[in-house]
């Protein structure tokens, strides 16, 4: 099934009305679909490069509404909401997350978590629901969904731009490991700031 979708998702990279469909898988990615955005990027960018800026703030904008989307799915529909979970087999993580939001650092925790799920290839959808599931501050959802979905789909995006298709090569090979070790590079960064300045 996956096979399937990432194919006709690459095909609609090339189609006429791509950045329509760019928009309606970034959204549907956050909140249930599970290919991502990236494999539409990469192709469109090198096919049209000046639109390289229209093509990340397109992923971006419409990433950060289907994130908003799988928050409210996990407010108001926690059934359907579990479903999802369960279904990428989150739930006891999930059981586990509201237990530790009861001590001190269970909020820090969970916002770098939230953080590397935006930025890494871990599923998105999970992380936006759950979010809604615990009640955390949308506020705060939004700012750190606009950071890490921003800042992932600019470097596709750049990068595609700049290297073309040695980068379209590398982002089907490499890129689960390449944006695991960067996000958890940029986590210990902030980190490492935040234990400065207090």
């Amino acid at each position: 099934m996956f096979k399937e979708l990432y194919k006709k998702s690459l095909k609609l990279a090339s189609h006429k009305n791509s950045k329509f469909f760019l928009a309606v898988i970034s959204f549907a990615e956050s909140s249930f679909f599970p290919v991502p955005p990236d494999i539409m990027i990469v192709p469109m960018v090198i096919a049209k490069k000046t639109d390289y800026v229209k093509i990340f703030l397109i992923a971006t904008i419409f990433s950060v509404l289907g994130g908003l989307l799988g928050y409210l799915i996990g407010t108001y529909f926690f059934d359907i909401g579990m479903k999802v979970v369960e279904f990428y087999g989150y739930e006891n993580k999930v059981i586990n997350l509201k237990n530790s939001l009861s001590s001190g650092n269970g909020l820090y925790i969970w916002l770098v978590t939230l953080f590397l799920a935006g930025f890494t290839p871990l599923p998105f959808k999970v992380f936006t629901i759950t979010s809604g599931i615990i009640n955390f501050n949308l506020f705060i959802f939004f700012l750190i969904c606009l950071f890490a979905r921003g800042l992932r789909f600019f470097i596709v995006a750049y990068l595609s731009f700049k290297f073309e298709k040695f980068f379209n090569k590398f982002i089907k090979e490499q890129s689960a490991k390449w944006f695991t070790i960067t996000g958890i590079l940029i986590v210990a960064i902030l980190g490492a700031v935040y234990l400065i300045v207090k």
